[in-house]
């Protein structure tokens, strides 16, 4: 399981840089809504300058399942992040790659995400990772919001074993106290180190790479 995840990366420099300053996964986003969409044609120029080291992620928002699966297998992703409103038995159509739930906490997210996960462990398909990300109506993420890291931390008794992949917010500024409060097992980040909308910035992946690496690293130890 990665740690570090900078998404939205949409050229071969940042995806070079994001690779050098210690992200050990990139996310690539094939929302067309998205200001970080990438087409599959320049994913395909990305993906060689990312190292085998670094894991390959491709996020979808409602899109069809043989669509996900043939641009999975073209770009040979390691994980599918599912950022839509996909139903627990969409997560069945993929045996062979591994799934990244992603939900957006509102005011009763906890409970639609436990009664979700129910309904995907009763069809032997849970996912292989949860993301919790900000909830803003209208939208799928990418909002820049912070969630609640509190409560992120006592979804722990819901997910069990499952990974939690925290996002929402994040930035070089407060991951620190959103790796203590949250504890989770891995860090995303996409606007939190942009000058603008898809336009990635050296230095804030830099110092998010860096300070979430010492974060993950004092927790360890405290454990």
């Amino acid at each position: 399981m990665f740690q570090i995840k900078i998404c939205g990366i949409t050229s071969v420099k940042d995806a070079r840089f994001a690779s050098l300053a210690g992200a050990d996964a990139i996310g690539l986003n094939f929302y067309d809504k998205s200001p970080r969409y990438i087409h599959l044609a320049t994913a395909e120029e990305v993906m060689p300058a990312i190292p085998d080291s670094v894991t390959k992620v491709g996020v979808f928002v409602n899109a069809a399942a043989d669509e996900i699966k043939a641009i999975a297998d073209r770009l040979d992703l390691e994980y599918l992040q599912l950022h839509g409103d996909e139903p627990p038995e969409f997560l069945g159509n993929f045996v062979q790659h591994k799934v990244i739930r992603a939900f957006r906490c509102g005011e009763d997210s906890f409970t639609s995400m436990a009664a979700y996960l129910e309904r995907c462990q009763a069809l032997g398909r849970l996912p292989d990772a949860v993301l919790l990300d900000a909830h803003h109506p209208g939208q799928y993420g990418g909002t820049g919001q912070e969630i609640n890291w509190g409560r992120a931390a006592q979804s722990r008794e819901i997910l069990g074993d499952t990974p939690l992949v925290l996002a929402g917010g994040l930035t070089p500024f407060n991951v620190t106290a959103a790796i203590n409060a949250a504890r989770p097992d891995a860090v995303d980040v996409a606007s939190g180190v942009e000058s603008a909308p898809a336009t990635k910035d050296v230095l804030l992946i830099r110092a998010f790479c860096t300070t979430s690496k010492k974060a993950f690293s004092q927790l360890s130890d405290k454990a």
